[in-house]
């Protein structure tokens, strides 16, 4: 990085490297940041599939192994978009190696795979080496803007959060048994897949983290096709269809340490939603409200306002002032959702170049890691009330 330059390796190409390769494209053609990134090397196991991907996707070089990615010297950043249970032994091998890492959420498929890569993480960061997980839709401008409102105190006291994150893509039951809808593979289902995205974002906006929760979770299908190539299916798997392993959906109830109240729902069954988020605060003195399906609008009620005028105010977030906007088109033209992961590399690359931790971090992370387990406890407990551990610091 002594040119001003860091080369990156990229595992995985679907959707998720996809959406990176995108945002690694983009991000230093928009903004003005310290270190320029070249798109050095894609990693897959299908050689033909990858050096496809690469030419799409604009990587210069392909690996057909993590590790020789991670060997590279022309490489100083690793980012996973792997699948979950790939995430914990990647980026503490990359960590190790001195490799910066971006790693996709959830952060890793259990709490103590997750206290693992914090570990490696916290150790890496005494060298100068550092981390951050991929929660993309904290850089929503909307998002950012509901933050920045919240932490000035435009709301009050915060006192109820709603969360809703609702899709559909497999209520068909003969969809196949991806590798989503299999624990070894996932973790979880919705709740990790999905949930953890609006947990982490209303932590985020409010600047609180949840104490405790009580949760269900339900799997309506149970059993489903097997895809085509059946490699990687657990070995419970028999005839022509195999187990799902995961939530198809889940509901939980929390408590903020300061006190406000949460609800929180995330299926992949709610038929006619494909990628719904839905967020609501309400304070003491206002509340705000955000639809992802409306991504460059913010609804804030200011309840000082006195009732002949007052109501929900739409807020149009494209102004130059607003997060992110500046960087864009003129006022009033919008962006889309692959914006959101071109922010997040500007921002990680800002920090890099900065010598600054990025934010959100491993330890970050973990916590969300933490509340997705104990609403699996809660659930299991017939939603017995689960306490999470206590704060060791702010949600970034």
């Amino acid at each position: 990085m002594a040119d001003g330059t860091i080369g990156v390796g990229m595992i995985g190409y679907s959707f998720m490297g996809a959406a990176h390769s995108q945002a690694w494209r983009s991000a230093g053609h928009f903004f003005d940041l310290p270190l320029d990134a070249r798109m050095t090397a894609i990693c897959g196991r299908d050689r033909a599939a990858t050096e496809a991907a690469a030419a799409k996707l604009g990587w210069h070089d392909v690996e057909t192994d993590w590790r020789e990615l991670i060997a590279r010297d022309d490489i100083q950043l690793i980012d996973i978009c792997s699948p979950g249970d790939t995430h914990a032994e990647i980026a503490i091998a990359a960590l190790a190696a001195g490799k910066h890492v971006l790693c996709e959420k959830p952060l890793a498929n259990t709490v103590a795979e997750a206290e693992l890569m914090v570990a490696a993480a916290q150790e890496a960061r005494r060298h100068g080496v550092r981390s951050m997980v991929g929660f993309n839709y904290r850089r929503v401008p909307a998002v950012a803007l509901a933050r920045k409102l919240v932490a000035d105190g435009r709301l009050g006291e915060i006192r109820h959060v709603r969360a809703q994150y609702l899709q559909d893509w497999i209520i068909d039951p003969q969809f196949p048994l991806v590798w989503r809808l299999q624990a070894e593979r996932a973790g979880s289902g919705a709740l990790g897949d999905i949930g953890a995205h609006i947990v982490d974002a209303t932590q985020f906006i409010v600047g609180d983290r949840l104490a405790g929760v009580s949760g269900l979770t339900e799997t309506f299908v149970k059993e489903r096709p097997l895809p085509s190539s059946s490699s990687g299916l657990s070995a419970g798997s028999r005839g022509g269809t195999g187990a799902v392993t995961v939530d198809d959906a889940a509901l939980f109830f929390g408590r903020f340490h300061g006190g406000a109240l949460g609800s929180f729902e995330a299926t992949r069954f709610a038929g006619g939603r494909k990628n719904a988020i839905r967020i609501e605060v309400n304070g003491s003195l206002g509340s705000l409200a955000f639809d992802f399906e409306a991504m460059n609008e913010l609804h804030l009620y200011d309840g000082t306002a006195g009732t002949e005028t007052g109501g929900f105010t739409r807020i149009l977030v494209t102004e130059p002032e607003h997060p992110y906007l500046r960087a864009w088109w003129p006022a009033g033209h919008l962006i889309g959702y692959e914006h959101s992961f071109t922010h997040e590399i500007a921002d990680l690359l800002a920090d890099l170049g900065n010598h600054t931790d990025p934010s959100p971090s491993f330890e970050d992370g973990l916590q969300v890691q933490q509340v997705l387990a104990a609403v699996v406890e809660s659930a299991a407990a017939g939603s017995h009330w689960q306490d999470l551990p206590a704060v060791t610091r702010n949600a970034a």
